[in-house]
């Protein structure tokens, strides 16, 4: 039992604070993320829908990667429809309301998705890498050293 007691601001900024919570299957399994990391711990209400999404969307990306061996790239897969799969090779926002994903489809065409925050449904896939004979393209990390720097006002 937590005999915690908080003040009325504490408990506005727990309320609004994100969280994450995962449950699995395996209790072993370590593919789940288990903590906020420290530069998305700001009150959700400070960033826009799109900015929000951008960053929780670098996390899962991030996580997806740690996982894959160096035979496989990160992609994303589409719900609904027959439009393939997009190899992840950019990201970015558009305040208030969209997420744009850049890279190239099955056949190495390129390509890019717009989407509205409200209409995202993104399927992380691995999938072998284009060429065998260079190490596989990791973009986590790359869009995490993002998340250090605070974006610039329109």
């Amino acid at each position: 039992m937590d005999n915690k007691i908080s003040t009325s601001a504490e408990a506005i900024e727990a309320a609004i604070l994100p969280c994450v919570h995962e449950v699995h299957s395996d209790p072993e399994a370590k593919n789940g993320l288990t903590e906020v990391p420290e530069k998305l711990q700001k009150p959700v209400g400070s960033k826009s829908p799109a900015r929000w999404a951008y960053e929780r969307l670098i996390v899962y990306i991030q996580n997806f990667e740690n996982q894959l061996d160096g035979e496989h790239e990160i992609a994303m897969g589409f719900v609904g429809g027959d439009a393939g799969v997009l190899r992840i090779e950019g990201m970015g926002y558009y305040d208030p309301d969209i997420v744009t994903f850049y890279g190239s489809d099955g056949a190495g065409a390129k390509t890019q998705l717009v989407q509205h925050v409200s209409q995202m449904n993104v399927m992380l896939r691995a999938l072998p890498k284009p060429r065998q004979e260079v190490p596989a393209n990791r973009i986590g990390f790359r869009l995490a050293s993002d998340l250090e720097t605070e974006p610039s006002p329109a």
